[in-house]
């Protein structure tokens, strides 16, 4: 590899800049501070970094005492997907919750209220919204992280949410080109491809962006998965037809251009990180999202490197990774300027709001509220019940530490009220439930029942023996209620178990 000159390198500090590493700890480490101060522009959180409101505007403030205009990214999709709340779960109803209620004003207010709060703790960049349609009901990835299956709905939810994130000062980063929503495979784990025509593209996956870039999205995540109508070799992320070709030539987008996660295995299992980012700035983007599983200085040092190498060997165009880099620092002065028409980054924890306590936040239990759907005859729960959560394995990018159901709430209401978790692994005979339930009304409370064989046959067994168990469904809900009850909250925030409690015990 050929050796850096020094850091004030015009080269190696635009390879620095379009990297967006993440690191771990609830402070800025020195190398990353000192990275900072050397020209890397942008900077990614994950629920790993993130203990209060308080916390997190200290640790913003760290990094821009190094550099005023730094990016500070952040996965804050609401819902399922939540890192400012990851202890708690999400104050805010998901995509799918939104689009089920199909309120076009009642998504843009929560957006916006969702990064006034994000502003106020200095992160100015959010990789959100999720504009996948979710075609695919089998999806282990995106499913109720879209608005829906419908194209049309899918786009003016998007659009909605980009123009209230941005009105609050903070860029939307619309997700994941070209469109994710027709896999079967995480790309967490391996390459998905979506084999459909060129015209199923352009009526299905591309109309939401079509909207989000004529909402104005500051920028657009790509995604690592193979399009064979558009490209038969490589997958999006990598893919010079897909990021200049598609995005700026065919549809005309001149934002900045971030990548999906380099670590994930559909790059890093098959091109590696550092040949992956090169290829990827070839291709069109503009910025390297890296730090959900690499969070040390070896790796940003490694990706600037091999950046560098690659200009100095003709792999890479000098004027791509500039190019690049100036779009970065192009977002960041933008992000500069539209902090004015907010609070000051902050604000909300020298005040002493708390996730939850705001009367701004209660847009979201608004939402969710609205998003819930009750069918059955079944009679609502008015004495102590028992709880069978039935969980399944989260994917990576919702994470398994996030709280969610509705057991706690109902206990709130309900004293007495108890409850047991069961998987794959440990799925109770209905004998076994019915026992510590007693003479208690059983809820039953599923994720995706469609997805896993083993959660509908121990709720079929359960229903069998007792009829009158309340169905609560947090993911996708059923063609065909089951239940005395049944509740389809069409997520699993913590304010959608709220609300969920709330239609259970309602007279």
């Amino acid at each position: 590899m050929t050796t850096l000159v020094t850091t004030t390198d015009t080269l190696t500090r635009d390879a620095l800049a379009v990297l967006q590493p993440g690191f771990t700890g609830t402070t800025a480490p020195d190398w990353l501070l000192r990275r900072v101060g050397e020209g890397l522009a942008s900077v990614g959180l994950f629920g790993r970094n993130i203990e209060s409101p308080g916390q997190l505007a200290a640790l913003t403030a760290q990094l821009r005492a190094e550099r005023e205009n730094v990016l500070v990214a952040i996965d804050e999709e609401g819902g399922d997907v939540t890192r400012l709340e990851v202890r708690h779960g999400s104050s805010f109803p998901g995509n799918f919750a939104l689009g089920s209620v199909d309120d076009v004003t009642l998504t843009r207010a929560v957006a916006q209220e969702l990064g006034r709060r994000l502003a106020e703790c200095g992160v100015n960049l959010n990789w959100a919204p999720s504009a996948d349609v979710n075609s695919n009901p089998a999806n282990p990835v995106i499913g109720v992280r879209s608005f829906g299956a419908d194209p049309q709905l899918v786009a003016r939810h998007t659009a909605a949410y980009v123009e209230g994130l941005q009105a609050s000062g903070v860029a939307a980063c619309t997700k994941h080109f070209p469109g994710h929503g027709d896999t079967a495979v995480d790309s967490h784990h391996a390459l998905p491809a979506i084999d459909v025509s060129l015209d199923t593209l352009h009526a299905r996956e591309l109309v939401p962006f079509r909207a989000a870039i004529a909402a104005g999205s500051k920028s657009v995540m790509s995604a690592h998965i193979l399009l064979p109508a558009l490209d038969p070799n490589r997958p999006a992320t990598l893919s010079p037809q897909i990021l200049t070709g598609l995005l700026r030539e065919e549809l005309g987008y001149d934002g900045l251009i971030v990548t999906d996660g380099m670590e994930m295995q559909a790059i890093s299992a098959t091109y590696g990180i550092e040949r992956g980012s090169v290829l990827a700035i070839a291709a069109g983007a503009d910025a390297i999202c890296v730090g959900g599983g690499l969070v040390d200085e070896g790796t940003v040092l490694r990706l600037r490197d091999a950046l560098v190498s690659a200009v100095r060997d003709g792999v890479l165009s000098e004027e791509r990774l500039a190019d690049a880099a100036a779009r970065v620092r192009a977002l960041a002065s933008w992000t500069r300027g539209a902090r004015g028409t907010v609070s000051e980054p902050g604000a909300a924890a020298r005040e002493g709001a708390a996730p939850g306590t705001g009367v701004g936040n209660d847009i979201g239990l608004v939402a969710a509220r609205r998003a819930v759907r009750v069918t059955g005859t079944g009679a609502p729960l008015t004495g102590p019940a028992y709880v069978a959560a039935f969980t399944p394995v989260a994917n990576i990018a919702v994470g398994d530490e996030t709280p969610w159901g509705v057991a706690a709430e109902l206990a709130r209401v309900l004293p007495g009220t108890g409850t047991d978790t069961y998987s794959a692994e440990s799925a109770a005979p209905a004998a076994d439930t019915l026992r510590a339930a007693g003479e208690r009304r059983i809820v039953a409370v599923v994720r995706d029942l469609h997805r896993h064989v083993w959660m509908a046959e121990a709720l079929d067994a359960l229903l069998a023996a007792r009829p009158d168990t309340v169905v609560v469904e947090m993911g996708l809900p059923q063609a065909e209620p089951r239940g005395a009850l049944y509740i389809a909250t069409h997520g699993a925030a913590r304010v959608c178990g709220v609300a969920a409690a709330e239609a259970l015990t309602a007279t």
